[in-house]
């Protein structure tokens, strides 16, 4: 089912929860469909989301709450089909930035090299270049006899190259481009994390020059072993230390030093399909040790056991930790 199909199903069952609230097996039915797959939970989780955002954003605005109760009272005078459509096309308006969220897939399939959730996989280049892509990641190469470029468009990897490519008839440099800036490897090892907000440079070895035109003197930044950046589109800074080891997910772990509650989670739900999060008033809790990745139910069930949490699954794809009672 694609990402469009998806959405228009999770619409209907919510607006046919709305008009039947009282209906116990309508419920009982919805249910059964989320729990089908993972996409589906995600999607109702979606639009439910996407519903209260659009609530809260038409009581900000002048007079759009009426028209859009009027729309809900038209639609009422019509057929159920017709209601479906009608109300349908309202929400859906609303909607294109969360079906961004589902290009993951559309990536895997036109992506040079690409990862799935919870994925990771290592590459050969044939200038004998490694790359490692993490969890849902996706690269481009653009190879020519004046140029070699890796672009990532999606995710985290890890890189570990040579100097220039000794075959060519002339130098080539390496260089990977996130959306943020672009990174030249000198005999190096790194890793690139790229967020909506910023792409984090950690170098394990050799150096990484970064060239962003944002930089304070305009020169390249070069980068040593054992240093981190951030690249946003204003500036170009030392990163704070982590409390996690950057690249420890390469072999398959998640190894953290005091690392709060929400923010491993937050870790951990990159590896997994759905929803993952605690409680407010656990969220500042700390945990340091090394977790598998290969099973994150599993690695979720040894939480209990270090802090004082409980597990609680709304459905296989909707996970919460709350305070242990």
């Amino acid at each position: 089912m694609n990402p469009i199909s998806r959405w228009s199903k999770a619409i209907n069952w919510l607006l046919r929860l709305r008009n039947h609230s009282a209906n116990s097996r309508l419920r009982q039915q919805c249910d059964v469909w989320r729990a089908e797959h993972h996409e589906h939970e995600l999607a109702w989780q979606r639009v439910q989301s996407l519903q209260a955002e659009l609530s809260s954003n038409l009581r900000s605005v002048p007079g759009a709450q009426v028209a859009f109760n009027t729309l809900e009272k038209s639609a009422q005078g019509l057929g159920r089909r017709q209601t479906l459509k009608l109300l349908s096309g309202a929400l859906l308006m609303g909607s294109a930035v969360w079906l961004g969220k589902d290009t993951i897939g559309w990536q895997q399939w036109n992506a040079d090299f690409a990862t799935a959730t919870g994925e990771r996989r290592g590459f050969q280049l044939p200038d004998g270049t490694r790359l490692e892509l993490n969890t849902a990641s996706a690269v481009d190469l653009d190879y020519t006899p004046q140029h070699r470029l890796i672009k990532l468009t999606r995710g985290e990897i890890i890189v570990t190259c040579g100097g220039a490519d000794e075959g060519a008839s002339f130098d080539r440099p390496l260089r990977v481009q996130s959306r943020h800036g672009v990174y030249e490897g000198v005999d190096a090892r790194f890793i690139l994390r790229q967020d909506a907000e910023c792409t984090r440079l950690s170098v394990t070895g050799g150096m990484v020059v970064i060239h962003s035109p944002l930089a304070a003197d305009g020169m390249p930044t070069q980068v040593q072993a054992g240093q981190s950046y951030l690249i946003d589109h204003h500036r170009t800074t030392l990163a704070p230390p982590l409390d996690m080891d950057v690249g420890a997910w390469v072999d398959g772990l998640v190894v953290t030093r005091n690392m709060r509650l929400a923010d491993f989670l937050n870790e951990v739900g990159r590896y997994r399909h759905g929803y993952l999060t605690c409680s407010a008033d656990i969220a500042d809790l700390r945990l340091s040790g090394v977790f598998r990745l290969e099973n994150t139910d599993r690695l979720l069930t040894i939480l209990p056991q270090t802090l004082p949490v409980q597990l609680r699954y709304r459905t296989r794809w909707w996970v919460t930790l709350e305070r242990q009672v």
